[in-house]
């Protein structure tokens, strides 16, 4: 059922003990009230479902850019305050369905928040294609000085990280709805930062393209992004901006992230390297159609 589609969406928690909400309106352009519609009123409908249909646990995808802050992020832990100021609505409502899902933990529906940051593998239709499309386009450039760590999870630890959060909510039944992980939000990685441009590099170079050397400062990237925002809104042109502030900040700056958290309270520990994870999806690319 769509998210906006509230009656749907109430009636789907009928007859189940978990729900994982994995679905919202993700992107880095688009009018406000769109993203609020799906990030927000879709989960507040899930969890007027929950609890309408005796729903006992819900785990709940965020993302880390709930606590963007245009900084370094450096082992970030989940003490960072949710951001209220964002130049792009998708953290903006998923910080603010994140606030509302922790706030709904209760006895009788056990909730958690999950951050999987950068989600790849074999079959990712997002991250590496956008990559491999801009770079063979020749519009893809570092931004910054090249030199920033971030933190990626493969799709099967995110997996993972889902069902062991269902697992510990699940115990929190007996142990009472304070007891972690309920009503807390864990931020979920490879926990292998990496440098961001030389694992881009990495990928081009071992599929025959040349690799990115091309800099531009993160200043002027900023500037640029600024003014395609502001042509985007104001001329009818469709798509999204080639580059917005938000992207500019991410491309250029750390941000990875603590799993102590993750590893206290989920037993989480990833099964999948970034070493063996990029070794498989660099044979599936080279075995498959052109991305």
């Amino acid at each position: 059922a769509s998210l906006d589609n509230e009656t749907a969406v109430r009636d789907a928690c009928r007859g189940i003990g978990t729900v994982f909400h994995v679905a919202a309106k993700v992107g880095v352009w688009g009018h406000y009230d769109d993203f609020f519609r799906a990030n927000v009123l879709g989960t507040r409908a899930l969890l007027a479902g929950c609890r309408e249909h005796g729903v006992s646990c819900f785990v709940h995808t965020s993302t880390p850019s709930v606590v963007y802050n245009g900084y370094d992020l450096a082992n970030a832990d989940e003490s960072l305050p949710l951001t209220t100021r964002c130049p792009s609505p998708y953290p903006l409502t998923k910080a603010i369905a994140e606030r509302e899902v922790l706030a709904a933990n209760s006895e009788t529906l056990r909730t958690v928040a999950l951050r999987p940051h950068l989600i790849w593998g074999v079959g990712d239709p997002h991250l590496v294609p956008r990559i491999l499309a801009r770079a063979r386009s020749g519009r893809l450039r570092i931004i910054g000085t090249g030199r920033n760590r971030v933190d990626m999870v493969h799709v099967q630890n995110a997996a993972d990280a889902h069902l062991l959060a269902e697992s510990a909510l699940q115990k929190c039944m007996l142990l009472g709805y304070t007891a972690a992980p309920a009503g807390r939000a864990y931020f979920i990685t490879n926990g292998e930062p990496v440098i961001l441009w030389d694992w881009v590099n990495q990928l081009l170079t071992a599929l025959g393209e040349p690799p990115v050397k091309r800099h531009v400062s993160l200043r002027t990237a900023s500037a640029v992004g600024a003014v395609c925002e502001a042509a985007w809104r104001v001329l009818p042109l469709k798509g999204e901006p080639p580059l917005t502030r938000f992207i500019a900040a991410e491309l250029a700056k750390d941000h990875w992230f603590s799993l102590d958290a993750a590893r206290r309270d989920l037993d989480y520990v990833p099964r999948i390297t970034m070493t063996d994870g990029t070794t498989e999806l660099i044979a599936s690319l080279r075995s498959g159609p052109k991305p």
